[in-house]
């Protein structure tokens, strides 16, 4: 599915950041190593990788990646890529200054078991930085999966991603315009959380 939709002219998702995503950038340490995780096209990945940042790509579709780097090049900067499907995928422990998952929306048990590696892959003073649909945006219809499974509340998110200090969390709504994929009034949670130093 999602080979077919990137491998569409243009970006579904549009080329620019996520709102959430660009207000936190600043909390990512200054160089740092960050991983994004259901990168899709890249537009995010892209932006980060504009503040300096080394950033990899991690997304299923092949197709997605080729578009991510497209648009790296495009705006000169560089990013890796890595395709892999985070069901067999391993987050490398210790290893990031930085995650995030924007729109990656997953299964319950699968969620919890990679918001687990993304605890053990933070470094000391990483952060995780998420904005993801949440149950109450099965009333609109303005983006994302129509699963309640795949839609994450805050009080799982705690659970899920315990042992991690949380600087920002909330559950809003708020108006999302994201390319043809992401557009409108949209229910939504947003975490910035950090590994202890």
């Amino acid at each position: 599915m999602w080979d077919e939709r990137y491998a569409k002219p243009g970006y579904f998702y549009g080329s620019e950041p996520n709102d959430f995503l660009r207000a936190q950038a600043a909390s990512v340490a200054p160089g740092g190593k960050v991983l994004c995780l259901g990168e899709g096209e890249g537009r995010n990945a892209v932006f980060l990788a504009g503040l300096g940042l080394n950033v990899v790509a991690l997304d299923q579709s092949g197709e997605g990646l080729r578009k991510a780097l497209g648009l790296a090049a495009a705006r000169g900067v560089a990013l890796a890529t890595i395709q892999a499907d985070l069901s067999v995928h391993a987050i490398e422990p210790g290893a990031w200054d930085a995650i995030t998952s924007i729109w990656c929306h997953l299964p319950s048990p699968l969620r919890a078991r990679v918001h687990a590696q993304v605890v053990a892959g933070l470094k000391p003073g990483g952060v995780f930085i998420l904005e993801a649909y949440r149950p109450a945006q099965l009333r609109f219809a303005t983006g994302g999966p129509k699963e309640g499974d795949l839609l994450p509340t805050l009080a799982g998110l705690r659970q899920e991603l315990a042992g991690l200090a949380f600087e920002h969390a909330a559950e809003l709504e708020r108006d999302v315009q994201e390319g043809g994929g992401h557009s409108g009034q949209s229910a939504v949670v947003q975490v910035l959380a950090r590994r202890a130093r």
